[in-house]
């Protein structure tokens, strides 16, 4: 593996890593309506990035001259990403909603055959798809789901969560010359809609020091660097294995929720757990290898 596809691929670990703690630093800001969420966050995001971006003058007038597909591909995705999946979750259930947005990384193994120089393998799809049934098994609980007719909106926005997600990070790849330093401007775009989309929505509610808090880890971690991490790893990176290692996110979420109290632990725990190892391992190609290099030998 060259060392930028191996610098790329680790920045998209890192980035699901932190989206693992989105979960608990949510749970944080209860009684804040989720767009005053997402554009106090976003804004956060928005300072610190640009911030540190302007201090080491990568900022500079060449990187922000971008072509407008540019700006609507960064701004649009994070943004509608976010705002379908609070749709999702306003007029769906939970479980279910979670589920059907939970494809996006299924989504990123099979749209990235398409790109040029890549090629979609039966274990990078394999590896997916045990991710996707231990995220099944998380956000379930091992409950079956029962379609009701009158969510049809809400499964509606958590199918376009999913394509939304999983065709920018495939998408982006073909814009490896754009420089991740543009992620901060993108992000104080996503917190104007954000802001927008809260004053038409919902009414401002003062969070308390928790609340602050919450928010402030939300902007540096889960909504923060990770933007910045996943849109240099989905360019340099693998990945399909970034694709089916995301389902780690929820893995992780789940055990840290369990740690601090916010959840149970139980035996459907340990088999997804299960599951989603045993996919990431089978979609870093790790397993096929060995057999492989056993083959030869024997």
């Amino acid at each position: 593996m060259e060392k930028s596809t191996a610098i790329g691929t680790g920045c998209g670990v890192a980035a699901v890593l932190l989206w693992a703690l989105l979960a608990l630093f949510t749970t944080a800001t209860k009684g804040i309506p989720p767009f005053q969420v997402l554009a106090v966050s976003f804004a956060i995001v928005f300072v610190f990035g640009t911030g540190y971006s302007l201090s080491r003058g990568r900022l500079t007038a060449r990187v922000l001259h971008q072509p407008k597909r540019v700006w609507a591909l960064g701004i649009g995705a994070l943004f509608f990403y976010h705002f379908f999946y609070f749709m999702a979750l306003k007029n769906a259930p939970a479980a279910d909603a979670s589920l059907i947005a939970y494809l996006w990384p299924l989504l990123i193994v099979v749209f990235s055959g398409f790109l040029p120089g890549e090629r979609m393998r039966g274990f990078h799809l394999a590896g997916a798809l045990m991710g996707f049934a231990g995220a099944g098994l998380l956000v379930t609980k091992g409950q079956g789901l029962s379609v009701d007719p009158a969510y049809v909106f809400g499964y509606l926005s958590a199918c376009c969560c999913a394509l939304i997600w999983s065709g920018y990070s495939v998408i982006n790849r073909l814009f490896k010359s754009v420089p991740t330093d543009i992620v901060g401007p993108f992000c104080g775009g996503v917190a104007v809609l954000g802001f927008i989309s809260h004053f038409i929505f919902e009414s401002w509610v003062q969070p308390d020091f928790t609340g602050w808090l919450a928010l402030l880890g939300l902007g540096i971690g889960p909504v923060g660097a990770s933007f910045f991490l996943w849109d240099y790893g989905t360019k340099h990176g693998r990945i399909q294995f970034l694709g089916a290692l995301s389902y780690l996110a929820p893995l992780i979420s789940t055990i840290l929720l369990v740690i601090f109290g916010q959840a149970p632990a139980s035996v459907t725990l340990g088999l997804a757990c299960i599951l989603i190892v045993a996919g990431a391992a089978v979609a870093s190609g790790t397993l096929r290898l060995r057999s492989r290099l056993a083959a030869e030998e024997g």
